[in-house]
């Protein structure tokens, strides 16, 4: 069982580089109890750009529609078909989100993990590759300027391989899943898509090589996080982040 290849996903040479989980103690648990990767719809994962296109692209689409060998109405009616198709294209996409860095980010613990009582879990990007299955796409993501860099059309995979430069800080590598509703054999652009996310069933001690605990945490939350990942048979080494240590002067 592996995550599949895929021409539009790549990933760094050195699949050894650790990748980060940053999340609060009840989505640890729930990861516990489902023995899984949460893949959230990529409409819901709050970002109103997630899967969209760059404002550079409409220039090029505008001159593709007066190319078009149609009539006029229908061209008019392409932007608005393209609007839903992209719209309903993010409700069968669904993202596993993972933090690309040699160590521990003060930043990313502020941003996604905002109390005491948080979490981190380590991995690489060969071990997720290879828990996954082969609905799964792994690679990093590209950050572009949305104003300037148009992103690739030719395939359903491009806007989420792309997100603006503004977030580079995140160094993001994800795991997609699209799974478009099927209608007598043919994909219908517009089927209701009624679940907001996936588990993807894997053997937790193959992905997580460590875990850490907030650097504010208190003595007794990383004991018991320990005792936590005990019952579920996940036997990780626990750590406190010593980011908040006493500086030595």
């Amino acid at each position: 069982m592996a995550a599949s290849d895929h021409p539009l996903f790549t990933t760094p040479d050195d699949l050894s580089i650790p990748i980060w989980r940053y999340m609060d103690f009840t989505k640890v648990v729930s990861m516990l109890a489902n023995s899984g990767v949460y893949f959230a719809r990529a409409d819901l994962l709050g970002d109103p750009f997630e899967g969209s296109f760059s404002a550079a692209n409409k220039g090029l689409r505008d001159a593709f529609y007066q190319r078009l060998t149609t009539t006029e109405e229908l061209r008019n009616r392409m932007p608005e078909f393209n609007r839903q198709c992209g719209e309903w294209t993010r409700k069968c996409t669904y993202i596993s989100c993972w933090h690309m860095n040699h160590c521990e980010s003060a930043g990313m613990w502020r941003l996604y993990a905002r109390s005491n009582e948080a979490i981190a879990i380590r991995s690489t990007i060969k071990r997720l590759k290879t828990v996954l299955d082969a609905d799964c796409f792994v690679g990093a993501v590209q950050y572009i300027n949305y104003s300037t860099t148009p992103i690739p059309e030719n395939n359903t995979f491009w806007p989420f391989l792309h997100i603006r430069l503004s977030f580079s800080h995140e160094h993001e590598l994800r795991a997609v899943i699209q799974d478009f509703p099927i209608t007598d054999g043919a994909i219908v652009v517009g089927t209701p898509v009624d679940r907001t996310g996936i588990w993807k069933p894997i053997t937790l001690s193959e992905l997580i090589d460590h875990v850490y605990v907030a650097p504010t945490a208190p003595r007794w939350f990383s004991e018991l996080t320990a005792q936590v990942l005990r019952q579920y048979n996940l036997n990780v080494e626990v750590s406190q982040s010593s980011l908040d240590d006493t500086p030595f002067f």
